[in-house]
């Protein structure tokens, strides 16, 4: 890895630090191509149960690299925060403006700096905001915030998030790492993996289906889950009265199946 990304991978959780201090962790073509590759790994690594992306301190992500040309940064990630199957945390301890702030959009869960500066400005700068932006941001804070955000350019600070919802957590800027890694150390030790990655992608991909479509797959996808080696140690753990032990894949385990009723089925794939 460059050394604009630091990767720490230890205890079932990944820290990914943003990792350009003197321009405030400012995002580069460098920087997105690190992230990409350290996603793939989280997505892939069984090893992995966990996420947190941060940044050096004393920003998160201060937007793109003004010194490179519009359309050559992008927080269109492939695979996106949202879509790997690890729960990925994003410890915004410091400023996230643009294309910084895109990226904690696509994370599961948000705990921030109070005093930091906060804000999708790109209107200002003549663009328009990328990082599924227009689609993330309305379905975390509704459509009045999510318009107010984007059509203004406006900042906002971490009290100004926590009430609309986009920050899970509000708290002073050096509490914000050893918080998010409390929630992911809490969630490696444990919640079962496969049914945290699938629950995760339910959770995404549900806003856009139906209640009735909903149900079929919680009832599918608890089949599915009965049959893995979790959901048999589950099973073994309560009739023995002990704590279970996971050792379950998220890779080798997960659901490959498609229905014809559901054309949608094969985007969990």
């Amino acid at each position: 890895m460059s050394s604009e990304l630091l990767v720490d991978v230890s205890a079932g959780i990944a820290v990914l630090t943003l990792n350009r201090p003197a321009q405030q962790n400012a995002f580069t073509p460098t920087m997105a191509a690190e992230l990409n590759a350290a996603f793939r790994r989280c997505d892939t690594e069984d090893a992995i149960r966990a996420v947190v992306v941060t940044g050096t301190p004393n920003a998160f992500c201060a937007g793109a690299d003004l010194s490179h040309r519009v359309g050559e940064v992008s927080a269109n990630f492939d695979p996106a925060p949202w879509q790997v199957r690890k729960p990925v945390i994003a410890a915004v301890n410091g400023h996230a403006v643009g294309i910084g702030l895109a990226l904690t959009l696509q994370c599961d869960l948000r705990y921030m700096a109070r005093d930091a500066v906060y804000g999708l400005n790109q209107v200002r700068r003549g663009v328009v905001a990328d990082g599924y932006a227009h689609w993330a941001l309305p379905r975390l804070v509704g459509m009045a915030n999510a318009a107010d955000i984007m059509l203004t350019g406006r900042t906002f600070d971490g009290e100004e998030a926590k009430a609309m919802g986009l920050a899970n957590g509000c708290m002073l800027a050096d509490e914000v790492l050893p918080q998010a890694l409390a929630i992911a150390q809490d969630i490696a030790g444990g919640s079962a993996p496969l049914p945290v990655a699938l629950s995760k992608r339910l959770l995404w991909e549900g806003l856009g289906m139906s209640p009735t479509m909903v149900g079929q797959w919680e009832n599918e996808l608890n089949e599915h889950t009965a049959r893995s080696v979790d959901g048999r140690e589950a099973m073994s753990a309560f009739r023995e009265r002990r704590p279970p032990h996971w050792t379950g894949s998220v890779n080798d385990e997960w659901p490959t199946w498609e229905r014809k009723d559901k054309p949608r089925r094969s985007r969990l794939d």
